[in-house]
């Protein structure tokens, strides 16, 4: 059986960090565990009408299992139950897999920002999807 938790864990951040963003009342990670083996996490930030997804990541051998796209979807039933209208996120330009279920889970490009991940100078798509029916 595989658990969706709401509860801090020190991936992608440190500790501090993650204690420091689950401080911040609009902030939120959720981890798709087996046992205590974490598959999948995704954490977002959300206002009253729009969810902006920070991160969503998988551990490498779990990958081609569709914990991403159950994770994803977790998140969007979420933000449709507290009454959200869209969900936002900034993506980079070679992640063709990020895009690839993102597209499929009904998120549109709408942008670009030129160099947005300073580690690398690349650029991020924006996406965002409609939560409403």
């Amino acid at each position: 059986m595989h658990a969706l938790e709401r509860r801090c864990f020190s991936l992608p951040w440190s500790e501090a960090q993650c204690r420091a963003a689950f401080a911040q009342p609009a902030f939120a990670a959720f981890g798709l565990f087996r046992g205590p083996e974490l598959l999948a996490y995704i954490s977002v930030y959300h206002t009253l009408d729009e969810l902006e997804i920070l991160n969503l990541a998988v551990v490498p051998e779990e990958r081609r299992k569709g914990f991403g796209r159950r994770i994803l979807n977790a998140a969007l039933h979420v933000a449709r139950k507290m009454g959200m209208q869209k969900v936002l996120l900034e993506v980079r330009v070679g992640n063709h897999a990020a895009i690839a279920l993102y597209r499929s889970s009904g998120f549109r490009q709408v942008g670009v920002r030129p160099r947005y991940y300073t580690d690398s100078g690349e650029d991020a798509l924006i996406y965002v999807c409609s939560l409403q029916e």
